[in-house]
Order: C-alpha cells, then sequence, then structure tokens
C-alpha cells in the first residue's frame, strides 16, 4: 500500500512535469511490488490524473460542449467545435501507434535499459525547444497538420522514458504554436489517449482479482500530486522555461544506466 502511495504521488508529479511518468514507473517498479499487472497499475495512475486535466481546463471542456449544441457562428467555425475537431484528428495516429504497437511497448515496461536511450531523447527535446520560446498560431490559425503531427508526437511518446508532456508541447512550440495553446492543446488532447489506453488494456482484466485498495490509493494519490504538477508546468511554459527539465532528464538517462545495471546483477 505505501509502494502504491509513493508511486502514485510520483505519477502524479512526472505525468505533467516534462519528465515522463511511465519512465519513472518502470524504474520505481523495480524495488516496490504492486502486483503482477504492472502496465494495468500504470494505467490506473493516469487515470487519477485525467481529473486535474478536465477541472484546470473545465473551462475549454465546457465550452466544447456548449458549442457542439448551439452557437452564433456557423458551425465548423465556433471555437469549440475547432478544438475538438483538431483533438480527435490529433488522436487518429495516437491510436493507430497504441493499437499497431501495443505488444512493444508493454514489453518495454519490464526493460529499464531501454529508458537510457529514452530519457536522453526527452532531454533533447527539451532542450531544443529553447529556441522557440513562442509562435503566432492561435486556435484560429491551428490547422488540421499541427494536430497530425502533434497526435503522432504523443503516439511515440508511449514508449517509457519519452515525456508526453514534454514531447507534444516541444513539437508544438517547433510548429509556431503560442505557449498557452501548446500547453492547452497538449493536455486536452491527452484525455482521449488516456480513455482510450484505459479501456484497451483493461479489456482483459479479471475485476475480481485486482487489488481495489492499492489501485484506489495509487490513482487519488496521483489526482493530488497531478493538480499540483499541472498548474507547475503550466505557468513554467507560459514564461518560456520548458527547457529547464533537460538537465533532469538527462540526469535520470544516467540513473536508469545505473538501475539497469543493479538489475542485471541480481536476476
Amino acid at each position: 500500500m505505501l509502494g502504491a502511495l509513493f508511486l502514485g504521488l510520483l505519477q502524479g508529479l512526472t505525468e505533467f512535469l516534462p519528465v515522463s511518468s511511465s519512465g519513472h514507473l518502470v524504474l520505481f517498479q523495480q524495488f516496490f511490488d504492486i502486483g503482477d499487472d504492472e502496465v494495468l497499475f500504470d494505467l490506473v495512475l493516469h487515470l487519477g490524473t485525467l481529473v486535474p486535466i478536465l477541472w484546470f481546463y473545465r473551462r475549454d471542456v465546457g465550452g466544447i460542449a456548449r458549442d457542439a449544441v448551439s452557437g452564433e457562428a456557423p458551425f465548423l467555425q465556433r471555437d469549440g467545435v475547432r478544438l475538438l475537431l483538431f483533438i480527435a484528428v490529433a488522436s487518429v495516429p495516437t491510436a493507430l501507434i497504441g493499437l499497431l504497437f501495443e505488444d512493444l511497448f508493454e514489453a518495454l515496461f519490464a526493460r529499464p535499459a531501454v529508458l537510457v536511450v529514452t530519457f536522453s531523447i526527452t532531454g533533447a527535446l527539451l532542450f531544443a525547444s529553447r529556441r522557440y520560446l513562442s509562435g503566432d498560431i492561435g486556435l484560429r490559425q491551428l490547422g488540421a497538420k499541427e494536430a497530425l503531427i502533434l497526435g503522432l508526437a504523443q503516439g511515440l511518446a508511449i514508449t517509457p522514458g519519452i515525456s508526453r508532456s514534454g514531447t507534444t508541447i516541444s513539437v508544438a512550440l517547433m510548429l509556431g504554436l503560442n505557449r498557452e495553446l501548446a500547453a492547452r492543446f497538449s493536455f486536452l488532447m491527452s484525455v482521449p489517449a488516456i480513455l482510450g489506453a484505459v479501456v484497451l488494456r483493461g479489456r482483459d482484466v479479471d475485476l475480481a482479482g485486482l487489488d481495489w485498495a492499492m489501485l484506489g490509493t495509487g490513482g487519488l494519490a496521483a489526482m493530488v500530486s497531478g493538480y499540483a504538477a499541472l498548474v507547475l508546468l503550466v505557468g513554467l511554459v507560459k514564461r518560456g522555461h520548458l527547457s529547464r527539465f533537460a538537465w533532469y532528464c538527462w540526469f535520470a538517462a544516467a540513473a536508469a544506466g545505473g538501475v539497469a545495471l543493479w538489475v542485471a546483477l541480481h536476476a
């Protein structure tokens, strides 16, 4: 239970901070016993971080619902409808990558050595983003091309050690999105991705065999710490400080090498 609490707090913090929550869970799950299904536990923690997104961006969620049923402007010109359509477009490559490479991604959760490479890639993306502090593309200028590219980036970020928020926000800044929209679109398009992953992975789960107390503890801890991390990151992105996390990711890559060596020696 204490392990679930710790991993939940860790998930909430690292899900929104651009340092890869899945990568950290792979590392720390080497030392905490959270049952037989580590991937399911990871998905439950991701589900716990869904609540902070919906609450933090509740105006956007409400605007999507409102503009979908009424509005003075033509249907496709309403801000909520445009945002919903671009989220749907971004979800297509994410879903295809998740479905086609599901087994590969699950196998990576048991290989901490992979994190040496993936944490390094995340660090490089974050470091490169410092050259693109803010663009001039807002919601009105956003197009299907940008949405598809961001969906592809999100799909590749399923890999442990590749930060979803760090990758998508960095790519959004490189595409010319302004800071506010880069963060907002990154987190809003994660909603269907998280729900889809939970549904996909939950198909074969035996509900009678789950430790609900452990899962609930981890999910609640992820929700609370996740909200704090989300508020912090959005503020940092708006101030142009996203690239500072690159140094932490490179440190995490070195730590992952040490953990991989420890696991190999004790196998």
